[in-house]
């Protein structure tokens, strides 16, 4: 059972790796999917085999062009597009530390307050004890 599933893996990396080597007569570029401009060539010297692939391009035409320029309009707006959320978010995190500045300033204040509320209610309690002890040395 191990070994089937170790010639199960096997085969499914050499399945995988496959399409890495079959890769060479697809070349990609952007602006160019014709396969036409696209040359290998291999030599072999010896027990060392170098293969070399270039790829030429043709006139240039004016579709290449204004492709080109089309794609770097689009990124351009893409930039100036980040830009502005950029500053929107400058925006929002400024408004937020203000809004955090004055949450503390309130939460500090409150308990200021609170603590002088404290304060009061206890010197109340004491001066009502004071009345009492009075009342009863009174009587």
């Amino acid at each position: 059972m191990e070994k089937i599933k170790r010639i199960i893996l096997s085969v499914m990396l050499i399945g995988a790796c496959s399409g890495v080597a079959f890769a060479d007569s697809s070349a990609f570029t952007p602006l160019n999917f014709n396969d036409s401009t696209y040359t290998t060539s291999s030599t072999a010297t010896g027990s060392v085999t170098k293969i070399a692939s270039t790829s030429t391009t043709t006139n240039t035409t004016t579709a290449d062009l204004t492709g080109n320029k089309k794609m770097q309009n689009a990124i351009s707006e893409l930039d100036n597009a980040q830009v502005e959320v950029r500053n929107e978010l400058l925006n929002y995190k400024t408004k937020y530390s203000e809004a955090d500045a004055k949450y503390i300033e309130i939460k500090n204040e409150r308990a200021t307050l609170k603590k002088q509320v404290k304060a009061t209610e206890k010197r109340i309690k004491q001066l009502d004890k004071a009345k009492e002890k009075i009342r009863k040395n009174m009587m």
